[in-house]
């Protein structure tokens, strides 16, 4: 299975920057004027997920409460300190969760378009998934 992330945003240039420069994701694609949408597709080449941007004449209406998050795992503490590093020299505030969780296992931050993303400091989710089941 393949999962995409949609969101359309008023800022196109500006979040697939952030995603990009920012975060190290990757342009996979993108299109122009398709039924008076512009898109992109951002992430890893290597990755059965992206995220996919638009925007279009009607203005995005986002909706979404403090516990809306995406979580991003680095797989070492270089790439955790990297991306922390990334976010603090672009002077991108970190934001205090909301969740106790996510106080002590990461940082916050607001993309462009007020969208929040941990970058966490646990190598992986196995232990997450484990603690649910």
């Amino acid at each position: 299975m393949i999962l995409r992330v949609a969101r359309h945003t008023n800022d196109l240039k500006n979040i697939e920057d952030f995603y990009i420069k920012i975060l190290g994701f990757e342009r996979l694609g993108g299109f122009q004027n398709h039924n008076n949408y512009d898109g992109v597709f951002i992430g890893k080449p290597d990755l059965d997920w992206h995220f996919e941007f638009t925007k279009s004449h009607v203005n995005a209406n986002h909706l979404s409460d403090e516990d809306d998050i995406i979580v991003l795992y680095p797989k070492t503490d270089l790439e955790y300190n990297f991306l922390i590093n990334k976010i603090l020299i672009n002077n991108i505030s970190i934001i205090t969760a909301i969740n106790p969780y996510w106080k002590e296992n990461g940082k916050m931050f607001l993309d462009p378009d007020g969208y929040r993303i941990v970058i966490s400091n646990l190598k992986t989710t196995n232990n997450l998934i484990k603690q649910t089941t």
